[in-house]
Formats: structure tokens, C-alpha cells, sequence
């Protein structure tokens, strides 16, 4: 067995980091608020809290069937995901919002458990992607971290509108 180089080593536990650090920053952006606020519009025309929700839990479900793949077939074609017209999301945002927390959380606990047990060479499953040149399991999960980033910060914006926000853990 190959040892995996402190630097990839490094950047892979980074990765892993981000998205446990998102998971505790989603909940204490939920704390304490009910479903009607969380359905707020605080900005016009844009997702509510809820709504951001779903799309990043949605979005962890898309890459991890991507990782299933990434995983398991010889450079496998990786499709575009898109949230528009996606009836999964649409009938995730029928539910409630704490149902979603709560199996965002639980599969974001899955997950990070599946990066941390990846050796080197399954971080490098490549994958062709119609926007990467270089897609491997590295380069997604790397993506996942920062698109997630960015709900994040929209979920923190979406928020201050609402009340104090709890300090957190």
C-alpha cells in the first residue's frame, strides 16, 4: 500500500474539515428558528433558508452518488447537475425543514466518514466531466467544499434578518 504524500494527505483532510465545519455552521444558522421563518424570503426573489438548504442537501446526494460511481467504474462519464426542474429538490422543499436538517446532517456524517477512509488512489478515481479536465474524486469533493461555501454564506446573509444568531457550539 502506497503512503500517501503530507501534502495530499493534508489538502484531503482540509477537504473533510470544510464540509464538517459547514454541517456545524448550517445548524447554528437554523437554531431556534421555526419553519415559517425558515421559509422567509429575506431577499427578494432569492431562496429562503429552507430553500438553500435543500439545494446543498440535494447537492451532497448528487456527489455522492458521483463518488459511488467515481469509485466504483474505470473513469465513468459525470453528468451536469443542475437545480432547475430537479423534482427531488422540489419535493425536499415540500418537507419540513428540520427533516432535511436532520438528514443533511446524518448523510454529511456519512460522507465525511467515506472521505476519511479513502486512500490515496481512490481520492484520484479520475472522471470525465463536461466542465473538468481533470475530474477526480480530489477535484469534486474540493468543488463540493466550495460551492457549498458559497450557500453558506448566502445562508448567513438569509439569516441575520431573522434574530440574533446563537453563537453555536
Amino acid at each position: 500500500m502506497n503512503e500517501t504524500p503530507p501534502s495530499d494527505a493534508a489538502a484531503h483532510a482540509r477537504i473533510s474539515a470544510r464540509l464538517r465545519d459547514h454541517a456545524v455552521e448550517v445548524r447554528r444558522l437554523f437554531a431556534g428558528l421555526d419553519e415559517e421563518a425558515l421559509m422567509r424570503r429575506t431577499v427578494a426573489g432569492k431562496w429562503s433558508l429552507k430553500e438553500l438548504l435543500c439545494h446543498i442537501a440535494r447537492v451532497q446526494r448528487v456527489f455522492d452518488a458521483r463518488l459511488d460511481t467515481l469509485l466504483s467504474e474505470d473513469n465513468p462519464q459525470i453528468s451536469h447537475y443542475g437545480p432547475d426542474g430537479d423534482l427531488l429538490f422540489e419535493e425536499m422543499a415540500d418537507r419540513p425543514a428540520a427533516e432535511t436538517l436532520d438528514e443533511f446532517l446524518a448523510e454529511r456524517g456519512l460522507l465525511i466518514g467515506r472521505l476519511e477512509k479513502l486512500s490515496l488512489d481512490e481520492w484520484h478515481r479520475p472522471g470525465r466531466h463536461p466542465e473538468f479536465a481533470d475530474y477526480d474524486v480530489h477535484l469534486q469533493m474540493d468543488y463540493l467544499a466550495h460551492h457549498e461555501a458559497h450557500h453558506v454564506y448566502q445562508m448567513f446573509q438569509r439569516r441575520t434578518p431573522l434574530g440574533k444568531i446563537p453563537a453555536g457550539e
